[in-house]
């Protein structure tokens, strides 16, 4: 077996870095994307997907929180699921079940229904990033997993017990663009794994200058998107491949494309409510 190729690495201070992540996270306030959805693994999706193996559809999203998710089948475009959240609650209608979820984004116990499971704040968290605070602390390193080497940006946060990680941003050495980000819940906890591939400019789409350049160098083609996700929820035992065919950048999204009522005859459920425990 011909040993793998190694590819030259470039080079960044922690500050650049740092710099460059903010500047991304400040490029993006919303995304118009049709794309295809995959289930890797778990059940939260695959159970809603079924017989397909993949469904296409569209992501809307508009900072801070609002995002729509529409799935649909293979060739008769029929809804298989929609999905909206405002970042309190979330709304979501799966036609299959006849069923009608709504829930408080801050519910975070995985119900024993896997249904139950879906959130489209999942997929928000994926596309849109917090800049890193000011007053926290930022670790920096390299990493090796040969032949890709990486920079490392773990990002700390104060806790009652001093501090805990609050995400790592994994920084692929080959072209400076951001591979991998995990995000972190209370006590260490894993709560989310995306993976990041494909980047290209948008040409079309506007924003500041400077704001979407690579820690490469400057671009002025427009804000740079991943067009491969991968998202892995470890504590809802779920994966989701989301591949982007078509993408709009920073486009004025009115509100009522975020906007799902109830459809008459659909049964209500209230997710969280009826178990032991549940939060309010």
């Amino acid at each position: 077996m011909a040993p793998a190729e190694l590819r030259p690495q470039l080079d960044a201070s922690q500050a650049q870095l740092v710099a460059a992540y903010d500047a991304q996270a400040r490029s993006v306030s919303s995304v118009n994307a049709t794309v295809r959805m995959s289930p890797v693994a778990g059940s939260a999706y695959s159970g809603v997907i079924e017989q397909y193996h993949d469904v296409g559809g569209f992501i809307l999203a508009a900072r801070p929180a609002m995002i729509r998710v529409i799935g649909q089948a293979p060739v008769v475009a029929k809804d298989v699921f929609d999905m909206v959240s405002d970042g309190r609650v979330f709304r979501i209608f799966i036609p299959s079940k006849n069923a009608f979820l709504v829930g408080s984004t801050a519910l975070e116990r995985p119900s024993k229904k896997p249904i139950e499971n879906l959130r489209p704040q999942h997929i928000l968290d994926a596309l849109f990033w917090p800049e890193l605070p000011e007053n926290e602390p930022v670790l920096f390193e390299e990493a090796d997993a040969s032949p890709a080497r990486y920079y490392v940006l773990t990002s700390l946060r104060r806790s009652g017990s001093g501090l805990e990680i609050a995400r790592k941003i994994w920084f692929d050495r080959a072209d400076l663009h951001i591979s991998r980000i995990e995000i972190y819940g209370p006590a260490g906890r894993l709560d989310a794994d995306i993976a990041y591939s494909q980047w290209q400019s948008d040409a079309g789409a506007g924003t500041a200058a400077g704001a979407a350049a690579s820690p490469a160098g400057p671009s002025s083609a427009g804000p740079w998107f991943p067009r491969e996700i991968h998202i892995t929820r470890p504590q809802e035992d779920y994966q989701l491949a989301v591949s982007i065919s078509k993408l709009t950048l920073n486009s004025e999204i009115g509100d009522q494309r975020f906007t799902l009522p109830q459809p008459s005859g659909t049964e209500l459920v209230r997710v969280g409510e009826n178990e032991p425990g549940a939060q309010p």
